[in-house]
């Protein structure tokens, strides 16, 4: 596969569909869809709208921020500069009737791009119980970061 088939490639699976609509291969539940759309959109407020009253965002490297007023002001500090790139997910019933979706891509600056895995549980009523964002880097790639 060349690069411009590889380039064309996840851009068909993540993005736009045909219709317009916010688009992740594998994934159908609306408030996950919503959370990359506004996230990417600097609309921080709605983003954490999707998250339950008790609702944890655990971002990469610091303890979890509960509730969407406290996710809300973190993601308008922290997220300001990065654009989430989803590729495709894959989503599971859990035993507690809530949902397990996963959901691998990349988390885009403007000076470098790294490998992520979003983790979402989502509870009866389709709101966010939990996000934990895992960045997918080795030390050494995340310490060659730093440096540049």
């Amino acid at each position: 596969m060349t690069a411009a088939e590889f380039k064309a490639t996840t851009q068909a699976t993540a993005g736009e569909n045909v219709t317009g609509e916010f688009y992740i291969e594998g994934i159908t539940e609306t408030s996950i869809l919503r959370y990359f759309q506004t996230l990417n959109a600097g609309e921080f407020t709605a983003t954490a709208a999707l998250f339950a009253e008790d609702g944890v965002m655990y971002p990469p490297f610091e303890s979890g921020f509960v509730g969407p007023d406290a996710i809300a002001t973190y993601l308008e500090q922290e997220a300001r500069d990065i654009k989430a790139d989803p590729h495709k997910g894959i989503t599971e019933i859990l035993e507690n009737e809530q949902i397990q979706i996963q959901v691998a891509g990349k988390a885009l600056t403007s000076w470098c791009g790294v490998n992520v895995l979003w983790l979402f549980i989502l509870n009866q009523e389709q709101q966010i119980k939990e996000a934990k964002i895992k960045l997918l880097a080795s030390p050494q790639e995340l310490i060659a970061l730093r440096r540049d």
